[in-house]
């Protein structure tokens, strides 16, 4: 099936199914029911079933699912396996926790290069990573060739940046930068990131959390 006509909706829950199917295999179990996991994730048993229908189904009546099997196929759904090569920009705090702390492996990525514009930071190593100076993103880009970028950077510089980027062949951004970026581009990914939305979703929620 064209994964172009899959809703967002759906995308967005694949990688929690993968995180929880990740938890279950080491775990040491071998196989689960929908009906199991639902109980687990609090995703309806159908919800799971209609979502995995949309690749192929997977699971066997009476049996359940394979949970390495499964996993294994989100994975390949989500292309954990062909590592795409990922930079990281702006190294204050924000940038430093990404670069330490995010597995990019795990996810998909090879993490490759961390730039910044502060002279003070230039030079630093994050993660086994020296941080380079921006003015060197353009020769770092065509000789390194990355596809993504992750941008933790003030909202004013995210938008001419992420032009730039797309110049030398970035085609993809999990952007922090408190700015949401839509970029007049064919075939530019972005993923805006805004933490203050969700602690606003979660002040609503707790007032409301009679009625969840």
């Amino acid at each position: 099936m064209s994964h172009h006509i899959i809703s967002r909706s759906v995308i967005n829950r694949l990688p929690r199914y993968y995180r929880f199917l990740e938890d279950l295999e080491e775990a040491g179990m071998i196989r689960i029911s929908s009906a199991d996991l639902s109980a687990r994730m609090g995703v309806t048993a159908s919800q799971i079933r209609q979502d995995l229908n949309c690749f192929g189904g997977f699971g066997q009546q009476g049996y359940g699912y394979n949970i390495a099997s499964l996993k294994n196929e989100i994975g390949k759904i989500l292309q954990l396996e062909e590592k795409k090569k990922i930079i990281v920009v702006g190294l204050g705090n924000l940038g430093k926790a990404v670069a330490n702390h995010i597995h990019f492996e795990e996810k998909g990525y090879e993490l490759v290069a961390l730039f910044d514009c502060k002279e003070s930071l230039i030079g630093q190593t994050v993660n086994g990573f020296p941080i380079q100076n921006i003015d060197s993103l353009d020769d770092f880009c065509r000789e390194v060739k990355p596809q993504a970028a992750v941008l933790c950077i003030p909202k004013e510089a995210a938008e001419s940046l992420a032009y730039q980027m797309i110049k030398l062949g970035i085609h993809g951004f999990l952007n922090f930068s408190h700015y949401d970026l839509s970029l007049s581009y064919p075939n530019v990914v972005v993923e805006n990131v805004h933490f203050g939305d969700q602690l606003m979703i979660l002040s609503y929620r707790i007032h409301n959390r009679e009625n969840p």
